[in-house]
């Protein structure tokens, strides 16, 4: 035979099975993966932990609100006692049930509910509720009534003020 020809035992360099993959390359595959799975699943720790903080601080900050929308009630009713009180009413019972009131709305207000400003103001759909449209010597948009207070609580509504809102200068 010829130096050319090859025998049947002998695989030609094409046909020669390719080296496994080293223990070592291998191992730092496995490394980098578990390292990749580390950093995500520490990140997703780290997300759900600041989540549960956020969730818990609000839970605390709004849990009064409940109590609060009750409590407006009861406001609302002791300013209506003091605007509707006849003429011969005692002065003191009237500044007692003032006294009361005010006390009253200071707590609320330790408590983060704060009164809507609405007279005067444009109005806004997210803070008010308009019940009526009057001409008026104002703008357009303007309230220029409230017929119910609104309040906040810590900046999130807990009711919007019932207003009326000016339709501008009437027309003749």
């Amino acid at each position: 035979m010829s130096e050319n020809t090859q025998t049947a035992a002998e695989p030609t360099a094409a046909e020669a099975p390719q080296a496994a993959p080293s223990p070592t390359i291998e191992l730092e595959a496995k490394l980098a993966e578990a390292q990749q799975k580390y950093v995500y699943l520490y990140a997703e720790f780290d997300n759900f932990k600041k989540r549960a903080i956020k969730e818990r601080q609000d839970l605390l900050k709004y849990a009064f609100e409940p109590a609060a929308r009750e409590i407006l009630n009861v406001a609302d009713n002791l300013a209506r006692a003091i605007e509707f009180m006849p003429e011969g009413t005692d002065k003191n019972l009237k500044l007692g049930i003032q006294m009361v009131s005010d006390q009253l709305a200071q707590a609320l207000q330790k408590q983060g509910v704060e009164t809507i400003p609405t007279l005067g103001a444009a109005f806004d759909p997210n803070l008010h509720e308009a019940v009526a449209q009057q001409p008026s010597d104002q703008a357009a948009g303007t309230v220029i009534q409230e017929h119910q207070k609104g309040y906040t609580l810590h900046g999130r509504l807990l009711r919007p003020s019932r207003v009326v809102v000016s339709a501008g200068p009437a027309s003749n």
